[in-house]
């Protein structure tokens, strides 16, 4: 079966005047256009293809890499917005079309927004969402405390950041646990660090989140968020420098400075100190 919107695995058929013809173990065919075809490919070779529909609503098979793979979130731009919707890049020739009833508000041309891929059952076609939080499972969750997990972060809210976890789930990043500068739209690593009765996560982007940060590597980082990340102090700095900024000890600061740098919180520069 020919998957819309996926990654095929497909076996070179035959050759023509306008491409090679692909296959599938069950007998079903698609067009791979001259223009996509990699030097020295030959028939029966099996290809790697993406399968979607063109303007004139005929499956089609690249090998450029889209943006989005059916299912999957990312953040993309709007290359246009029409009487029928928006349409956004995904990296190949056909844009894909968000109609009104899912944008969340009017998408206009040259903006960013998050989207959902998903086929349309009816008509076979590949559709994108801006409604993100329908198409998150909060439900047979197949992860566990403390795994690492790809983010994609979508929304701000009162509490921090809500995030998209392995293109499956909803997650939270606190604002107190936030150590490093993030914003809409970026793609980090982080872990899990509470799977709530909700089905919503709890997340955190260091692994083993705040227990490996002493009192006064804590103290340092909030004065750091509280200073636009950088703060003009270092092991060199004069003691009472370091008191009246922080209120401890050079030796405090230069043990819980240590720490941080070995976790990659933060970088030690010549004239202080600044979050990664």
């Amino acid at each position: 079966m020919l998957k819309i919107g996926e990654i095929n695995t497909l076996k070179i058929l035959r050759g023509t005047s306008v491409g090679f013809y692909l296959g599938d173990d069950e007998g079903n065919d698609v067009l791979l256009p001259h223009k996509y075809i990699p030097e020295n490919t030959e028939v029966g070779q099996d290809i790697d293809v993406y399968i979607y529909r063109d303007s004139e609503d005929r499956a089609i098979a690249t090998t450029l890499k889209p943006l989005i793979n059916l299912n999957e979130f990312a953040c993309l731009e709007v290359k246009d917005d029409t009487n029928f919707g928006a349409f956004i890049d995904i990296g190949l020739e056909k844009d894909l079309l968000v109609p009104f009833r899912q944008q969340m508000k009017k998408l206009k041309k040259g903006e960013w927004t998050i989207i959902y891929l998903y086929l349309d059952t009816q008509t076979d076609r590949l559709v994108g969402s801006c409604k993100v939080n329908k198409y998150l499972q909060t439900e047979n969750i197949d992860l566990s405390e403390g795994q690492e997990v790809d983010l994609l972060v979508y929304e701000k809210s009162d509490l921090g950041f809500n995030v998209i976890v392995d293109n499956k789930y909803r997650g939270l990043l606190y604002e107190n646990e936030i150590f490093q500068r993030i914003s809409w739209g970026d793609k980090v690593k982080g872990y899990v660090k509470k799977i709530r009765e909700d089905g919503k996560l709890d997340i955190i982007l260091q692994k083993n989140g705040l227990a490996q940060i002493e009192p006064a590597g804590l103290k340092i980082l909030i004065e750091l968020k509280s200073n636009e990340g950088f703060l003009p102090i270092s092991d060199a700095s004069d003691p009472m420098q370091i008191q009246e900024i922080l209120e401890m000890s050079k030796k405090t600061f230069k043990k819980a400075i240590g720490g941080l740098y070995k976790q990659k919180l933060i970088t030690i520069e010549d004239g202080g100190i600044r979050i990664v």
